[in-house]
């Protein structure tokens, strides 16, 4: 990360985690919660947008077999994706690549943390409904201020958990990834590679899922991939 006093960066991304982890189910759902945007943001937000890039693609890989569709249970990416950003920047500099050590640990996390960020959906889910019980009536009867109420609370519950969780996951995982730079052995590019194999084959299973199961996928796949080429190519 640059810089050495981390800590200060704990409240603003914590913040930066409530309103990405707000964008996944609540509001405004634009995008903003792909973890190659998150986590981005999350380097970004300390000083090494790069390395957030970096393990924002990484993750990117991973959630690509997850399909967040209506109740259904799914690892909440948004606000681990910033907190895989901020930790895949300790160590590194502003337009440099992160280093092994901090990239192995901060995919890591962002996989831990998304997946008790989808538990905590879960928990919030429920003390939801259990505010929403008493007032059935009104929902039902289209009271303005009872809906309009609820969701308040619903959008508030969601901001706060998710920026609780940026923080509880970050502060470890950023000591952690210190100590794991100075202790790390394995050469930079193999331990690199190693991670970029392992999510790219999640994401070949996930888009080979989809090749069977979602008509068109393998035309825009082809077309995706042509126009990926070719702005490499051109910019290149």
């Amino acid at each position: 990360m640059v810089g050495s006093s981390w800590w200060l960066d704990v409240l603003p991304l914590s913040l930066l985690a409530g309103v990405i982890g707000l964008d996944v189910v609540s509001f405004p759902q634009a995008m903003f919660s792909r973890p190659i945007v998150g986590a981005t943001l999350g380097g970004a937000m300390v000083g090494a947008p790069v390395a957030g890039l970096v393990c924002g693609a990484a993750l990117e890989c991973l959630a690509l077999e997850a399909l967040p569709v209506g109740a259904s249970r799914y690892p909440e990416w948004g606000s681990a994706s910033v907190v895989a950003g901020a930790v895949a920047a300790t160590g590194t500099t502003a337009n440099a690549m992160p280093l092994a050590g901090a990239f192995a640990v901060a995919v890591a996390l962002g996989i831990a943390t998304a997946w008790i960020g989808g538990l905590s959906m879960i928990a919030q889910r429920q003390v939801i409904a259990r505010f929403a019980r008493p007032r059935l009536g009104q929902l039902a009867a289209g009271n303005r201020n009872t809906v309009v109420g609820l969701q308040v609370v619903g959008m508030t519950l969601d901001l706060v958990r998710a920026a609780v969780l940026g923080a509880v996951c970050f502060i470890p995982g950023h000591l952690l990834a210190e100590q794991v730079n100075g202790r790390w052995s394995v050469p930079e590019d193999l331990a690199r590679a190693i991670v970029v194999t392992s999510v790219a084959a999640v994401a070949a299973a996930a888009v080979w899922k989809d090749f069977h199961a979602i008509s068109g996928t393998r035309r825009l796949f082809l077309l995706s991939l042509a126009a990926g080429t070719l702005m490499v190519v051109l910019g290149a």
